[in-house]
């Protein structure tokens, strides 16, 4: 194991037990067994050194994201990935609570990869018809419930005994940006533009060039009110 691994393995155990201002790079080194000037030099400095925590924690949890197969159902998938991302949240609570901590100044690269696999499962929504809101909005609006969710659970757990707390709120967000299957019923032009321009960014159209193509999803997003 190089210098980097011992780092952050220290770091790893060190988090499990204590949130993240407890720890301090002296503690770290020791426990790793090199000098304060490795550290430095390998993260910079402790914001540095946390957010390779982050991302090396959670490079589990992104994997399985990464190799999940799409299902038939793409609004099931997003409530799935709800759950998935409450369970880890529980499982791993100091390093969940790192993750979206105001220490840290040097944002993990998971954050981003989170985001971008849940605006994937979105764009599939909107591409079946079943988004009522442009992807990029439900993005945002979905994974800001469910990071407070998950960190109200962390932080309050006393104000949150229901243990049907996380899936209530779960439906009642994912609900809220989704319609049923089937035939649109009284959608109108915002929903059809939105599900057209989906289907566009997934499958280009050979007719069009790239300047047209461009042209065309600023209109569409503009009827869905993007």
């Amino acid at each position: 194991m190089d210098a980097r691994e011992k780092i952050l393995e220290a770091a790893a155990e060190l988090l499990a037990t204590a949130p993240a201002a407890e720890v301090s790079t002296r503690a770290v080194c020791e426990a790793a067994g090199v000098g304060a000037p490795m550290l430095y030099r390998l993260f910079g400095d402790k914001a540095g050194l946390l957010a390779a925590v982050v991302d090396r924690g959670f490079e589990q949890y992104l994997a399985s994201k990464r190799a999940a197969r799409p299902g038939e159902d793409p609004v099931a998938d997003l409530k799935s990935g709800w759950d998935n991302h409450m369970r880890f949240a529980l499982e791993h609570p100091h390093h969940y609570r790192l993750m979206y901590s105001p220490e840290l100044t040097v944002p993990p690269a998971a954050v981003s990869e989170a985001h971008a696999l849940l605006h994937a499962i979105l764009e599939r929504c909107a591409a079946a018809g079943r988004l009522t809101v442009p992807p990029v909005l439900a993005t945002q609006i979905i994974m800001s419930a469910n990071v407070g969710a998950a960190l109200s659970m962390l932080t309050r757990p006393e104000q949150y005994p229901d243990p049907g707390f996380s899936a209530r709120s779960r439906d009642a967000v994912i609900d809220s940006l989704t319609r049923p299957a089937g035939p649109a019923q009284g959608d109108g032009v915002p929903v059809a533009a939105a599900t057209l321009a989906a289907r566009l960014r997934a499958e280009p159209h050979a007719s069009f060039t790239p300047a047209e193509s461009g042209l065309l999803q600023q209109w569409l997003e503009t009827l869905a009110g993007n």
